[in-house]
């Protein structure tokens, strides 16, 4: 993670200069965004955290879809650039294997393409910490990029390396963890993309 941390501070304000209106050209994920909104509002809402948050403007979005939303992220460069453009919302150095948070507060996680960087046998480990935190009912919303190998594979991310996952064997790995499956979208790259991009929205196990 120590690599990641440096890598992405690296590369922060460059980052946030090319994605923080990315969401704009993205209408699947915007509309899968909405229903994970909506799904944690009907649980009764609490907290949202962007896990990863990079710039913040995911965080901004789901707070004008009317989310508690707070932002974590390793690299603290990204957080001073969140804190910097959201000012209204919070933003908090921290690592997604390690959250400081306590059991059960959370309406919701997002994981927006935030543990594609985790070495796979670390996988497990992150999925439990996103259960631990989240309240009965809570959603988690994982975006990631897809594959058809059922086993990960490791590709050259401009920023660090990272893996891909088949959208069958992350979901198996998160039903292992503790989680039921809601849903999945899977989309073919767009100009610019190099590969399928996948979103799979899960639900902890047990509750309803």
């Amino acid at each position: 993670m120590h690599g990641t941390k440096i890598a992405y501070d690296a590369v922060a304000p460059l980052y946030a200069e090319l994605f923080s209106d990315v969401l704009g050209s993205l209408p699947l994920e915007r509309a899968l965004l909405a229903a994970f909104a909506e799904l944690v509002r009907a649980h009764g809402a609490g907290l949202v955290a962007d896990v990863g948050c990079g710039p913040g403007h995911v965080t901004a979005h789901l707070h004008a879809l009317g989310l508690d939303a707070f932002g974590v992220d390793l690299s603290s460069e990204m957080i001073t650039i969140a804190r910097r453009a959201h000012p209204e919302l919070r933003f908090d150095e921290g690592t997604m294997t390690a959250l400081d948070l306590a059991d059960g507060v959370l309406g919701g996680v997002l994981a927006s393409y935030s543990t594609i960087h985790a070495r796979p046998r670390h996988l497990p480990a992150v999925f439990t910490e996103f259960r631990r935190v989240l309240a009965p009912g809570g959603h988690l919303l994982l975006g990631f990029f897809a594959g058809d190998d059922p086993l990960p594979r490791e590709f050259d991310h401009k920023v660090t390396p990272a893996y891909r996952w088949s959208p069958d064997s992350l979901a198996e790995l998160l039903r292992q963890a503790g989680f039921d499956e809601v849903g999945r979208l899977r989309r073919e790259p767009r100009e610019g993309e190099r590969f399928r991009q996948a979103q799979l929205l899960v639900r902890k196990a047990g509750e309803r």
